[in-house]
């Protein structure tokens, strides 16, 4: 094989993808779930000093990012680790998600 031929073979395998751009997107995506948890905390924090009680619709939209990125990871690759993470985080957020609209219900005004 001459060099347009693995460069050719290349392209067709990533699809005209830079790695380079793909390796950014997927630090990027990273840094996106570390600020969505930094910023969860904050607010998480704050409502507890004043008094407002846990938002767990906050935490279940927070830990969805984790469990999309596991089911993606999943589906593409097909390894039981990232089964039992996404599993697992589908789990948290819907429990989450459950108490939150649960404790919305119960606190409503509407009647």
């Amino acid at each position: 094989m001459n060099k347009d031929e693995i460069l050719a073979k290349s392209r067709a395998e990533n699809k005209n993808k830079d790695v380079y751009e793909q390796e950014v997107l997927k630090q990027a995506s990273k840094s996106a779930v570390v600020v969505q948890m930094v910023l969860a905390t904050l607010f998480f924090v704050t409502q507890i000093f004043v008094g407002e009680g846990i938002n767990w619709g906050l935490w279940a939209l927070v830990f969805s990012a984790n469990m999309t990125i596991y089911w993606v990871k999943y589906i593409k690759l097909r390894r039981k680790h990232e089964l039992m993470i996404a599993i697992a985080y589908t789990i948290l957020v819907s429990v989450m998600s459950g108490y939150y609209i649960y404790n919305l219900i119960v606190s409503s005004t509407i009647q």
